[in-house]
């Protein structure tokens, strides 16, 4: 069990959130962090990069010159790496770089990233986050109240506050339902709804 402070959609605190999972200093497992990071990461690999290798080079059919009496190492392919325009060894083919993260490490690290974000003061909860859409108004309510860069999370993929973030240098929005362990770390401070917190919470239990 945590307390967290709620604030109403102009930052000012109006109460305060019970969550039903523990977000003490103690919950913070960076090895898990860091393994979903990577595996975030990873998975954004293209993995496309191929070269062709001795098989795939056209040509070699016959035998490039005779065994005997050139002076030359003998050579029975010009698809061979030691010749010019040959195959290459062991290089790059397609591949998938796609790290299996199991879901209980998930879910460890989501707390780990939510109990850090709070120890250090940068989850900020809040009840609605009012928006007209407009990023200048988004980056004078953020940066009014030092909060940005900033990852802003809402209940709603239709909120009008992920497009007013949208342009922001120093911030990024998201749904909760599309939560990413990376960005919440990639972000120095963390906005989300009170409604999208307990969504997240719930996953957790």
């Amino acid at each position: 069990m945590s307390d967290v402070t709620v604030l109403n959609a102009k930052l000012e605190e109006a109460g305060k959130l019970t969550t039903n999972v523990s977000l003490t200093a103690e919950d913070i497992n960076v090895a898990a962090v860091h393994q979903v990071v990577k595996a975030t990461l990873a998975g954004r690999r293209q993995g496309n990069a191929c070269v062709k290798g001795r098989s795939d080079v056209s040509g070699g059919g016959a035998k490039p010159f005779k065994q005997k009496g050139t002076g030359r190492a003998r050579q029975g392919s010009i698809r061979s790496s030691l010749m010019v325009g040959g195959g290459t060894v062991h290089g790059p083919s397609p591949r998938s770089y796609v790290q299996k993260v199991n879901k209980k490490m998930a879910k460890v690290a989501i707390q780990s990233v939510l109990a850090d974000k709070l120890q250090a003061g940068k989850l900020t909860v809040v009840d609605t986050i009012e928006s007209t859409g407009k990023t200048k108004d988004m980056y004078a309510l953020l940066n009014g109240k030092g909060l940005l860069p900033a990852l802003v999370v809402t209940a709603d993929k239709n909120s009008p506050a992920l497009r007013a973030v949208k342009n922001l240098q120093w911030g990024k929005g998201m749904a909760v339902e599309g939560f990413s362990v990376y960005e919440a770390v990639k972000f120095e401070n963390l906005v989300i709804e009170k409604s999208a917190l307990e969504t997240l919470l719930s996953k957790l239990v």
